[in-house]
């Protein structure tokens, strides 16, 4: 192995990565962001506002976001039970992080005219559907 070239783990070359693994997977921005503008919820309600997501998937999301502590699920021994789910304080400081990228948003617009403008300098290139 070369001297000057030191194998570094990818968490460590960048440090944002495992943050993006955890925050970013698929459906974990949409429940975050539900449930930090509009507060706790119960599973069907976070189904009716996040529609297009199947049951079996926001149950396998809500638990790795409850085992990664981000969220908190309160079961209600009621008849008939009741389960609700709210974003824990952990969860709530990625607040600033979706403000950001809310603001950034903006930019889509431009995205989306690079995108064509690549598109019609590379046609059958880059296009993603």
């Amino acid at each position: 192995m070369d001297a000057a070239r030191v194998e570094v783990a990818p968490e460590q070359a960048c440090p944002i990565a495992p943050v993006v693994d955890i925050v970013f997977s698929r459906w974990t921005t949409p429940i975050l962001w539900v449930l930090n503008e509009y507060g706790r919820h119960r599973f069907v309600e976070l189904q009716r506002r996040i529609v297009t997501i199947t049951p079996k998937v926001l149950t396998e999301r809500l638990r790795q976001l409850e085992r990664d502590g981000l969220v908190v699920r309160t079961y209600h021994p009621e008849v008939p039970p009741r389960v609700e789910y709210e974003i824990s304080a952990l969860g709530r400081s990625l607040a600033p992080l979706f403000a950001a990228l809310s603001e950034w948003s903006v930019n889509l617009g431009e995205v989306e005219r690079a995108r064509l403008e690549y598109d019609a300098r590379e046609p059958g290139r880059g296009r993603r559907t």
